[in-house]
């Protein structure tokens, strides 16, 4: 029997999310054949291609979940695409394109050092795929208020900001062990118990106050803003989470679940 048009039309509907979730691998994708292709070359412009590609990855990342939502189409199958997605837009792509953007200069000058740029690169990837699978078996079972170590997304785009405020490639050795600093460091937050404030989180005046501070400068400041950005972001996490150690409780801490 043919199906009907209804039918086709709620298998349409949940096609949908899955589809954006795609375009999103599409982005991802195509991050990393720049990155390949511009590893020789050292085109600051490509660079800087490869680094907003991945924003564009996370914006579909965050709107498949929105699309799901909104047509109540969430599905096993959706979240298992969307978490193999994670894995290559926001593990191997910005780990690929640092490692060009890093060390496929000083291939020739300084080999041992290309290695160990690569293998924290490789750190930086098998931290992202550690810390999504820890998501996906603790679903339901942590304060939705808060992630658990460092959101991959937010991993990935705050190695990608560097990429985008200095898109020259690097030259000197000092700057290759800041870079390979910076990728086991990002690496070891994704992974680590350090609880980091969500989109659920209850927002007021505050947060309407900070996000009007950040439009100011990032007219200011531009690509160099989202640096400073994340530099701030961590070190306010990292500020709470000590706090919390403390005693301090004026911002409510997460709730432990016993299992």
């Amino acid at each position: 029997m043919k199906p009907s048009n209804q039918q086709r039309l709620a298998r349409a509907k949940f096609a949908l999310p899955s589809l954006v979730t795609l375009l999103s691998i599409a982005c991802g994708f195509g991050s990393i054949v720049i990155s390949v292709d511009n590893a020789h070359i050292g085109n600051p412009d490509d660079y800087r291609l490869a680094a907003i590609l991945l924003v564009l990855a996370g914006v579909f990342d965050a709107l498949d979940g929105f699309v799901a939502r909104a047509t109540n189409t969430q599905s096993s199958f959706g979240m298992q695409l969307d978490s193999i997605a994670d894995v290559m837009n926001f593990g191997c792509a910005p780990g690929l394109l640092l490692y060009c953007y890093g060390f496929a200069q000083m291939s020739e000058a300084h080999p041992t050092l290309v290695r160990m740029g690569g293998l924290a690169c490789f750190i930086f990837v098998t931290c992202g795929a550690l810390r999504l699978a820890r998501f996906n078996v603790s679903a339901g079972r942590t304060d939705p208020r808060y992630f658990v170590g460092m959101p991959i997304t937010a991993g990935a785009a705050c190695v990608a900001s560097v990429v985008v405020a200095w898109p020259d490639p690097l030259i000197t050795m000092a700057q290759c062990f800041a870079l390979m600093a910076l990728m086991v460091g990002v690496g070891t937050l994704m992974v680590s118990t350090i609880r980091f404030p969500s989109s659920k989180h209850p927002s007021g005046k505050v947060m309407l106050v900070l996000v009007a501070v950040c439009a100011v400068l990032l007219a200011v400041l531009q690509t160099r803003f989202f640096v400073l950005f994340f530099l701030l972001y961590i070190c306010a996490t990292l500020l709470l989470n000590i706090a919390w150690q403390t005693g301090w409780r004026g911002v409510a801490p997460p709730k432990v679940y016993q299992d």
